[in-house]
């Protein structure tokens, strides 16, 4: 920590990114279903919620949970407008916050 002339601590503001940096090339069509955190749900229930929505091994999806929960929402599922409207049903149905959006 550092000082001034006077003696007070001087505080460093820090920015920190808003989203962290993820690989992109998993959107893959023109709609996509963002999920958003929730503080209702346990980690294990969204992970299997979207390995059964998506498809996805659970990796992927353990990779989606963990950033919906500290970036308050994931871009879960990318496809048609008609695939990323089922995987949204799919989400629904434990009553997890979904949209579908165009992107």
């Amino acid at each position: 920590m550092a000082f001034g002339a006077d003696g007070t601590p001087q505080l460093e503001e820090l920015e920190l990114p808003r989203w962290l940096p993820r690989d992109d090339t998993y959107i893959n069509g023109p709609y996509i279903v963002i999920l958003y955190d929730d503080d209702y749900h346990a980690m294990d229930e969204v992970v299997e919620q979207l390995q059964k929505a998506t498809g996805y091994d659970i990796e992927m999806c353990v990779k989606i949970m963990i950033e919906a929960h500290t970036q308050s929402r994931a871009i879960a599922y990318s496809g048609s407008e008609d695939e990323c409207e089922r995987c949204a049903r799919v989400l629904r149905q434990i009553r997890l916050q979904v949209e579908t959006d165009r992107t």
